[in-house]
């Protein structure tokens, strides 16, 4: 096959993945999503760290926005891009490992329509990025194992670096090709300063993020710790390889493990086999470790399988599984689609979920409803900021010029700092992770605050009046999104700073 017949197809496919993407996001699913609302508030807070991550995407986004707007489909139009390149890279990776055009195709197909990588790209948020950046990364690595000129290697501390600073699981991936330098023959190219100029470059990088921990108590490492223990549900290696197996596409692991064998049986890849098993090791160590941590890695694995795949299959007697095997993997792809991409009215996913006989998952340990917690956490956000204006309307004029409105968590301020603007409500609070810090400015002792989600005998501990005002109510929200009250309270009986820094929520 030529080459450009082979650049045909995987430019062909990367548009594919952008297409398919665009179309999702323009169809406008279930709404925006909980976190996509955080980071939104995060980037009109522009900063070198936040509580919960690194800074990277957050100023990625603070300068999309800024040129084409916040609507959902304008934050999405990144993510949808982003998939493109992606398929794109894990394309190239398969023709650099010697694949022809059948492990070209399998692989982005495989890429294309994996479920994981489907919600990934269908979302903003940093994880996009970083599939892409880890799969740069990979294409780099695979590179430098061909020729170890120097630029390969301060590309590849560019990317090492950004890729920290976009989300810290980043480096595990550094320790992993550490690793795989050390013990394979590529250790030789440690005598010279290539790599640890490379290394350099990306701890500079990195530093905004540390410099922001060291001045704010280390908040990033509190959240770890907090969300390690109270958050995340606990994982073992059979529930971690189970759900590996289901946000890849069960019909894909013949892929993936193939990959691992080809990159551990090749000496000219065990630097990358060596890696990605690094990584994996990290993540079964940790057991709140969730499967789609690893979905990253997965973009070295799925083009390796490929190749090696298409090997087995050149034989006379195999390859009649060639095309009916892609066409299997692909269409199983699509029939798992609704899982992760909200394509179908909900009572219409709830009897496709039903059928399929899956329960509802969280992964951070939420009593559920019919829906999965990335879809229930779609709902009721536009709601909550309708019931909350009539509370504020309802408020005499010399009151809301003191009123500011409380959310017990990030989902529920950034909604009403989102949805809010149409209806000229005031800055709304959290205590929750980075609004903690961001609150404090607006705190004032004679304040009047809306209250969303808290009982009015708790309130009753720190004002002297609390009045219930309203109530928000949404079906398919996460159960402790629906039935909320929203009370008005007044007089403070404590020093504002005093209850503010009480009840700090880093998780």
């Amino acid at each position: 096959m030529n080459q450009n017949n082979r650049d045909s197809v995987l430019w062909s496919l990367s548009i594919l993945t952008v297409v398919i993407h665009l179309i999702i996001n323009w169809l406008g699913g279930y709404g925006i999503f909980r976190d996509e609302l955080y980071y939104i508030a995060c980037a009109n807070h522009p900063d070198i760290g936040y509580v919960d991550h690194p800074p990277l995407s957050i100023w990625i986004l603070s300068v999309w926005k800024f040129f084409f707007g916040d609507s959902l489909f304008s934050i999405r139009f990144l993510p949808a891009l982003i998939s493109g390149l992606t398929t794109f890279i894990v394309g190239a990776l398969a023709r650099n490992f010697g694949g022809e055009k059948y492990a070209v195709i399998l692989a982005c197909l495989a890429s294309i329509f994996a479920p994981i990588f489907l919600a990934f790209f269908g979302l903003f948020s940093m994880n996009a990025f970083d599939v892409f950046l880890w799969a740069l990364a990979f294409l780099i690595v695979r590179r430098i194992s061909q020729n170890h000129q120097s630029g390969y290697w301060y590309g590849l501390g560019l990317i090492i670096g950004l890729g920290a600073l976009n989300k810290i699981s980043m480096l595990w991936l550094g320790a992993g090709i550490f690793i795989g330098l050390l013990i394979t023959s590529n250790r030789t190219a440690l005598r010279s300063k290539s790599p640890w100029l490379a290394g350099c470059l990306a701890v500079v990088l990195f530093l905004p993020f540390v410099l922001w921990n060291i001045t704010h108590d280390f908040a990033h490492l509190e959240f770890i710790r907090n969300a390690s223990a109270e958050k995340y549900a606990s994982q073992n290696p059979a529930t971690f390889f189970s759900g590996l197996l289901l946000i890849m596409n069960p019909l894909a692991a013949p892929l993936w493990l193939a990959g691992f064998w080809f990159l551990i049986a090749r000496r000219e890849h065990r630097i990358i086999g060596f890696a990605v098993l690094t990584v994996l090791a990290v993540l079964l160590i940790n057991i709140h470790s969730k499967p789609e941590y690893f979905a990253a890695a997965m973009t070295v694995l799925v083009p390796a399988g490929a190749v090696q795949i298409e090997r087995l299959l050149k034989g006379k007697y195999f390859r009649w599984i060639r095309l009916p095997y892609v066409i299997c993997l692909t269409v199983f792809g699509i029939f798992l689609m609704p899982l992760t991409v909200d394509i179908l009215p909900v009572e219409s996913f709830v009897r496709y979920q039903s059928a399929l006989g899956i329960t509802a998952p969280s992964t951070e340990g939420h009593r559920l409803n019919d829906l999965p917690q990335h879809y229930a956490d779609r709902f009721g956000w536009k709601h909550m900021a309708e019931v909350t204006a009539k509370v504020y309307a309802s408020l005499p004029d010399s009151e809301k010029q003191n009123c500011l409105i409380y959310g017990r968590n990030y989902g529920e301020a950034s909604a009403v700092d989102y949805f809010g603007r149409d209806f000229g409500l005031p800055p709304a609070i959290s205590q929750h992770n980075s609004y903690w810090y961001w609150s404090r400015k607006h705190l004032r002792q004679d304040m009047v605050l809306i209250v969303i989600g808290v009982t009015k005998d708790q309130l009753l501990d720190d004002f002297d009046e609390v009045q219930e005002a309203g109530i928000i109510q949404s079906d398919y929200a996460m159960p402790y999104e629906n039935d909320l009250p929203v009370l008005i309270c007044r007089k403070l009986r404590r020093p504002v700073l005093e209850v503010w820094n009480g009840r700090k929520v880093f998780i």
